[in-house]
């Protein structure tokens, strides 16, 4: 069984953040958001944001000293979710998500959110098994190189017990 530490990242981890954001978007969103977004999401732009976003994301590291996935939290919204397709179903995401709730909680906020693209079963699946509620339908507001793309998604959120 592999162990996992989480832990902030810094800008040495961005190129594995880019490459697992990459190949986790495109397993997640192609078919199911707006074409000019996909084309806005090429892989030389996942790598350019990746180190812009170290100071918003948590890494899952392998004792070896691998990414195994990522999560970027801003506020109270858990922005990016993102496990390497070689750590899938190992318990990373868990961790993420954990890290990502006392995250917000520790920000001081007692409920957290997250949207995620309507034809993302898997990751709809796995929200509603961490006690996430689905919301409802909107657009997710998406950074474009020149304006933001609407994106239809599904909003869940999570009512987060306080600190102790």
């Amino acid at each position: 069984m592999t162990v996992y530490d989480i832990r902030p990242a810094n800008e040495a981890d961005a190129p594995a953040i880019g490459a697992i954001w990459r190949s986790g978007w495109i397993d997640g969103h192609l078919g199911f958001v707006p074409e000019e977004l996909v084309a806005e999401r090429t892989e030389a732009s996942f790598h350019r944001r990746a180190p812009q976003r170290t100071g918003d994301t948590s890494v899952a590291v392998t004792q070896e000293g691998n990414i195994a996935g990522f999560v970027m939290v801003v506020e109270d919204e858990v922005e990016q979710v993102y496990v390497s397709a070689d750590h899938r179903g190992g318990g990373v995401a868990d961790l993420l998500m954990s890290a990502a709730e006392q995250r917000v909680r520790s920000a001081g906020h007692t409920a957290t959110w997250l949207a995620v693209v309507a034809g993302n079963a898997r990751a709809r699946s796995f929200y509603t098994r961490c006690g996430w509620t689905d919301a409802g339908l909107f657009d997710y507001r998406a950074a474009g190189e020149a304006e933001t793309i609407a994106v239809p998604c599904h909003r869940y959120i999570k009512q987060l017990p306080p600190t102790t």
